[in-house]
């Protein structure tokens, strides 16, 4: 059972979701104790390849008030980890146009550890959004009028 900390609900609304996984991140230790108390921004991050390897970029991790001089720059550029195999994937599906990297929720695991799971991402057009808001309402209508039948 894990322990959601936050969710990036912007990349849900901007981008359709391909395919999402875990990966683990690197931090350090008064990153690990912000991010306990909830204290990250994941709007308007993204993930990226470099060397082989890939870093989240633009994620916001706020100062842990208690820390005095061991913080570090909260929009940091951090190491995502990953199995070579995993990276590998993202790294050949990534080459098509249009694809991107999104962090969708952090959460900390059964065991303790920060993990960000993070999906392949296709822009939505605006007519896909209105699609979207289309369909929420229809569902919307649907379960009220359940509802009142059954009363």
């Amino acid at each position: 059972m894990s322990k959601t900390i936050v969710t990036n609900r912007k990349a849900l609304r901007d981008y359709e979701v391909l395919e999402s996984l875990e990966a683990g991140i690197e931090l350090k230790g008064s990153e690990v104790k912000s991010l306990r108390d909830a204290k990250v921004n994941l709007n308007d991050s993204f993930a990226r390849f470099e060397k082989g390897e890939l870093f989240l970029y633009n994620a916001h991790i706020s100062h842990y008030s208690e820390a005095s001089y061991l913080n570090v720059d909260p929009v940091r550029t951090r190491k995502l980890l990953l199995h070579k195999g995993q990276i590998q994937k993202l790294s050949d599906k990534l080459t098509q146009k249009g694809l991107t990297l999104i962090p969708l929720k952090a959460y900390f695991n059964d065991r303790g550890y920060a993990k960000f799971e993070i999906a392949l991402c296709k822009g939505k057009k605006l007519y896909d959004k209105r699609d979207d808001i289309k369909r929420r309402e229809s569902n919307l209508e649907i379960r009220r009028a359940l509802k009142h039948k059954n009363r």
